[in-house]
């Protein structure tokens, strides 16, 4: 994570703003990425592609005449080791210029609001629909829209995927069941304010950037993105034996959320899958 962090900011990221996006996806969608890996990186080249013109156009400028640039990482977890594939995407906060001596000038663009964010989110969830569609993956219907294909529900691990994305134990006396948590507060690493769109299940946030002069805070970002799924500070046994685990990283203080779970059953469901990435 450090390593990572430090490589991007050190020898990828160019000292010029960035902004994080994350877009998050529907149940079922999360469900098929998690097995269909190279119907994942289409579905990532829409979304960069989306994302990229709407920073040229915002500009003023047109594919031919400006460039932008980002780095995708996708996590397959949740804050509460759930599986939950979703993009990271640190975008640069503008879009270069080609001058006609043949030197670059960076033109900076202002953050989305809350209605471009709306019609972004819109216009990611109609591309990636149309897209499944073609590949036969997703039939639509008047009422409602569902996944299509033979091999989607057959394998035990699909069963442990689907049980993972749901928040519910996989295996033993308790199948089925939902993981037993703790909870008062809502906790979130990060803040991102009111940039966020959602339609239908799709969830894009906007609302974390780091000016040109702010690399401490790129590399803290660089370092958010590029985190493992388990942190082990957070894990502790409990007196009965069962598993721990601290989303807050705060322990028995009023706020923090806990997750509490068979060992075995965790590691054969939302652990097992969460862990490979």
């Amino acid at each position: 994570m450090v390593e990572s962090a430090a490589l991007l900011v050190d020898e990828v990221f160019p000292r010029q703003p960035v902004r994080q996006w994350v877009l998050s996806f529907p149940y079922p969608l999360r469900f098929l990425f998690a097995s269909r890996l190279a119907i994942m990186g289409k579905v990532l080249g829409i979304v960069y592609r989306c994302l990229s013109m709407h920073l040229i156009k915002k500009a003023g400028f047109t594919r031919m005449t400006a460039q932008t640039g980002a780095v995708t990482l996708i996590q397959r977890f949740g804050s509460a080791l759930n599986l939950n594939i979703h993009f990271h995407m640190l975008f640069l906060d503008g879009v270069y210029v080609e001058r006609p001596d043949g030197t670059l000038r960076f033109r900076w663009v202002k953050a989305p609001s809350s209605e471009e964010l709306a019609q972004l989110t819109e216009t990611l969830a109609l591309r990636i629909g149309r897209f499944l569609e073609r590949q036969g993956l997703l039939v639509r219907d008047a009422e409602s829209s569902y996944l299509a294909g033979d091999d989607l529900d057959v394998s035990p691990m699909a069963q442990l995927q689907g049980s993972s994305i749901t928040y519910r134990i996989a295996v033993g006396p308790q199948q089925g069941r939902k993981v037993f948590t703790l909870q008062t507060i809502p906790a979130s690493d990060e803040s991102f304010e009111d940039k966020t769109g959602k339609v239908t299940g799709f969830s894009l946030h906007a609302g974390v950037s780091a000016r040109a002069n702010e690399r401490k805070k790129l590399e803290r970002l660089c370092r958010y993105v590029s985190r493992p799924a388990v942190a082990e500070k957070r894990l502790s046994l409990t007196p009965n034996g069962n598993v721990r685990y601290d989303v807050n990283g705060i322990t028995s203080v009023a706020g923090a959320w806990m997750r509490r779970s068979d060992p075995i059953e965790d590691a054969l469901s939302g652990w097992y899958d969460t862990c490979h990435f």
